[in-house]
């Protein structure tokens, strides 16, 4: 998470995310390709190559479900993916959302943080109390790291999230005080870190309490999912990166599909010349518009 920190300071907050369906590559280019998940992968690596190239981004998040959606063999593109990000020097968060108890969550922790699937931070949901964080802090005290619902960026969030405790407070500050509980053992064991490796999910599409979340939890870093194709503004991102620890903002449809809106691959998808290295440049391009259009939303706090 520290890596993380200082990365997204050096090349900006975006965080690309990978959740990369068949259906976003055009027929054309599928059909040169064995099986949609060889394309997948492809896809991936020519992304993952131009982000590196064009320093657009500090990490990038993989959801796994699109993946487990292709079977036995989305599941190797999964594990090539992820080592193709660690790999490139960038961070890897893998979007799992695991959440269980005991031995369970013991073997989920172990599942994703070493062996075929090994990542450097993966989502966690809290929601069957917050012993099923433990085994994952585990983790956490050997380099890895976990980020942890708090609000995410749906809609019906609100069905649980916002609900009311007997004590006036609602679901999402008690899971918030926790974090913060956490915060604070790791802050004892790791003085010189400038963040724990315990970061929260907290979505950009509800302007409502953005400014105080960012308040309540200083030295918390953030995964902020919502910009772009669900909604999210620059300027709500940039109230949740751009103060106190600081926080990495998700694209992943927005990049992943830009070459639907791109003239050129547009262009070249009628006269049937389009190519897998035209797609990941729009994608590329993508990315780095996304970067500016993030760091402009923090100038005009």
């Amino acid at each position: 998470m520290q890596k993380l920190m200082e990365l997204s300071l050096q090349n900006g907050p975006l965080c690309v995310g990978l959740d990369t369906d068949p259906s976003y590559i055009p027929e054309i280019i599928l059909s040169k390709y064995s099986s949609p998940s060889e394309a997948v992968l492809s896809y991936n690596e020519e992304i993952i190559k131009r982000i590196v190239r064009d320093k657009s981004a500090c990490c990038f998040k993989v959801q796994i479900a699109y993946y487990e959606a292709m079977g036995l063999k989305g599941m190797e593109v999964y594990a090539k993916t992820l080592k193709a990000v660690r790999e490139s020097g960038l961070i890897c968060i893998s979007d799992i959302k695991r959440g269980d108890i005991a031995a369970t969550a013991g073997a989920y922790a172990k599942a994703h943080f070493t062996g075929d699937f090994e990542t450097d931070i993966i989502t966690i949901n809290p929601y069957m109390g917050f012993d099923t964080l433990q085994p994952f802090t585990e983790y956490c005290k050997n380099g890895k790291g976990i980020f942890v619902l708090l609000r995410t960026s749906n809609p019906g969030m609100k069905d649980i999230e916002n609900l009311d405790l007997k004590d006036g407070k609602n679901v999402l500050s008690k899971v918030g005080a926790e974090l913060n509980r956490i915060n604070e053992e790791f802050k004892n064991l790791y003085p010189e870190q400038r963040c724990s490796p315990v970061g929260a999910v907290v979505g950009c599409t509800e302007a409502e309490n953005a400014k105080a979340l960012r308040e309540e939890y200083p030295e918390i870093y953030f995964l902020i999912p919502g910009y772009g194709a669900q909604g999210g503004g620059s300027l709500l991102a940039a109230t949740l990166f751009s103060k106190k620890t600081g926080g990495t903002v998700n694209s992943s449809r927005g990049i992943l599909c830009a070459w639907k809106k791109d003239e050129e691959c547009q262009k070249k998808l009628c006269d049937g010349t389009l190519q897998m290295e035209d797609i990941a440049e729009a994608a590329a391009k993508a990315a780095v518009d996304s970067k500016e259009d993030l760091l402009n939303g923090a100038k005009n706090l």
